[in-house]
């Protein structure tokens, strides 16, 4: 373990409540942000919340309602159906949304003192939003520590894992359970399994079977 301050971009959700467990056992002190953006499901904000709590990580919630004015999405919106076209962005991307979330999360930092920003952003298994690529973090990285003079270092953990290799992590580190009961994914506010439909539940549930496929497999 570094004995240096972390601050992990928190949603609550599979894969930033895993990069929190990863955080914990990789720095000395850890503290979570999350954002109030006017997203769909207010449990979100609630489960974060309460996940933090239970792994004794201090909780900082930021207002970005701003984010909901500007760029409507179906997970900002109730009246706009989730749904998935060929060839197009899903509508459940929100323009900025990373971007933004990292920069103000980078600010905190820096008051903080930590060096570390960790996000669960992923290209194996995403969406194909382009503010989850690697290049994307790359760039904003040095333009962050271009604008503040100070030494960021925003990390991907699960950057280029597959869903079935992220519950794996999970699972190395002691959370595999936690996270599959206690975390939201589901677009439709559903904690835990979810509602097994939605685009995320059906993502995270074919990494699962796939995880425990192969660890059953091993024996395990």
């Amino acid at each position: 373990m570094k004995n240096e301050k972390a601050v992990v971009v928190f949603s609550g959700g599979q894969d930033s409540t895993t990069c929190l467990f990863w955080a914990k056992a990789r720095y000395s002190e850890v503290e979570a942000i999350t954002f109030n953006y006017g997203q769909r499901h207010k449990l979100e904000l609630e489960c974060a919340a309460s996940i933090a709590q239970d792994l004794g990580v201090k909780h900082h919630v930021l207002d970005m309602s701003l984010l909901n004015q500007l760029a409507p999405s179906a997970l900002t919106r109730d009246d706009i159906d989730i749904k998935e076209e060929e060839g197009k962005l899903p509508n459940t991307f929100v323009d900025g949304r990373n971007h933004l979330f990292l920069s103000f999360a980078a600010v905190l930092a820096k008051q903080l003192g930590a060096r570390h920003i960790i996000t669960g952003v992923c290209e194996t298994d995403f969406s194909g939003y382009p503010d989850c690529r690697d290049i994307f973090i790359k760039s904003l990285n040095v333009t962050l520590n271009l604008s503040m003079d100070y030494s960021f270092v925003i990390e991907t953990p699960l950057m280029w894992l597959n869903k079935a290799e992220t519950w794996a992590l999970s699972d190395h580190l002691g959370a595999f359970d936690y996270v599959r009961n206690r975390t939201l994914t589901c677009y439709n506010g559903i904690i835990a399994e979810g509602c097994g439909e939605c685009p995320a539940c059906r993502l995270r549930k074919r990494g699962l079977d796939d995880y425990v496929a192969s660890r059953n497999g091993r024996g395990l």
